[in-house]
């Protein structure tokens, strides 16, 4: 049996058959944070409304920020998995520039997306990024980055293809890893750390009692004789003083 719709309904159902496939794909999360720090400048504002467990993603990204200002990751692009999604970032003049996409999405328009909000929030910013000292301080940047994402969001318009195609840009040598790989190097080198400076703090305590220890020594070996010494010394002048 051969099905047939109306040719409205068909329309309709291809539109949203269209417009869930390019949602399925768009940019997800958008963040900027200043690398010697890790503070954060400026965010997407709407971002996380359409995934699952949002402030998970958020904080794995802000976790990111910190090794990357601890120095525990030295790349300055990099794409990383993370379930269904993958964080792209890019460290330009000691901003990173991150967003968090489904995994299909076309990585080199993600970074062509990473881009362009680096060259305008430099344009806007650069002269303050040093001096900022509040989380967020660059929080009106949203209305760009809302705009921009809008122009990422179909990768099929005309416009997208022509930078899938460009070949000035290439990704392929960008390294994917996966989070736990990146983030568990950070847990490991902060307990190494944590080790360090119990070891450290434990020898400290071990220096001073052993100092406590000889002294005590000291003590009990030569307090004997410095009671004769001092006795004799008292009875010698008592003897003197009474003569």
């Amino acid at each position: 049996m051969k099905l047939s719709y109306h040719p409205k309904i068909a329309k309709f159902l291809l539109s949203h058959l269209k417009l869930y496939d390019c949602e399925s794909k768009m940019v997800k999360l958008t963040m900027i944070a200043r690398v010697t720090d890790g503070l954060p400048l400026a965010e997407g504002l709407d971002d996380g409304r359409d995934i699952q467990d949002a402030d998970f993603y958020k904080q794995q990204a802000k976790s990111l920020f910190k090794n990357l200002s601890m120095g525990q990751i030295e790349a300055s692009r990099m794409s990383v998995e993370t379930g269904p999604y993958i964080f792209h970032y890019n460290i330009e003049g000691r901003v990173c520039y991150l967003t968090m996409c489904d995994r299909s999405y076309p990585k080199k328009l993600a970074f062509q997306y990473l881009e362009d909000l680096k060259n305008e929030f430099e344009r806007v910013n650069g002269s303050q990024i040093e001096t900022a000292a509040r989380p967020y301080a660059f929080i009106k940047f949203d209305t760009f980055i809302q705009k921009t994402k809008k122009l990422y969001q179909d990768t099929r318009t005309q416009r997208n293809i022509t930078k899938l195609n460009d070949e000035l840009y290439e990704v392929h040598q960008i390294m994917t890893r996966n989070v736990q790989e990146v983030l568990g190097v950070g847990e490991k080198l902060d307990q190494v750390s944590q080790m360090s400076s119990r070891l450290t703090s434990e020898s400290r305590i071990y220096a001073d009692k052993a100092r406590d220890l000889n002294r005590q020594a000291l003590i009990r070996k030569w307090a004997p004789v410095a009671i004769v010494i001092g006795v004799v010394i008292l009875l010698f002048w008592a003897k003197n003083k009474i003569w």
